[in-house]
């Protein structure tokens, strides 16, 4: 079954408790690899690469639901522990790592809801 994307939510660790990050909208993860280029006795004319290191980031949209929030642009530079995964997070189902808070934006137009972006960058593999 198709899942709608504000089942999918980004909590953060603080202590021993995790706590939803605002009140997400909207996320993209994205993983990446490094591509590094080898020689090769019989391929003169066409590049072959093998895998290198992985990294992964993760975009994330969403409403400012609390004057406190605004705060959250404090947190950049920061590493922080998140989990991805369902509204009741299952490990089984779900994602956990560590990522450094790369980017923290927020936007308050006058007549429109509030709302902010992050951007976090992996610090480590994400499993």
């Amino acid at each position: 079954m198709a899942l709608n994307g504000n089942e999918i939510i980004v909590y953060v660790q603080s202590g021993q408790s995790w706590t939803a990050v605002a009140a997400a909208k909207s996320d993209e993860l994205q993983g990446e690899c490094d591509l590094i280029e080898k020689a090769s006795a019989t391929q003169q004319g066409w590049r072959e690469y093998v895998a290198g290191r992985k990294g992964w980031s993760l975009n994330l949209s969403w409403l400012v639901v609390a004057v406190v929030d605004i705060k959250a642009v404090l947190q950049v530079g920061t590493r922080v522990k998140i989990r991805i995964g369902g509204r009741t997070f299952y490990s089984s189902t779900g994602l956990e790592g560590y990522a450094i808070v790369k980017m923290c934006k927020t936007n308050h137009t006058r007549g429109n809801l509030a709302n902010g972006t992050f951007q976090f960058v992996g610090d480590g593999p994400l499993t």
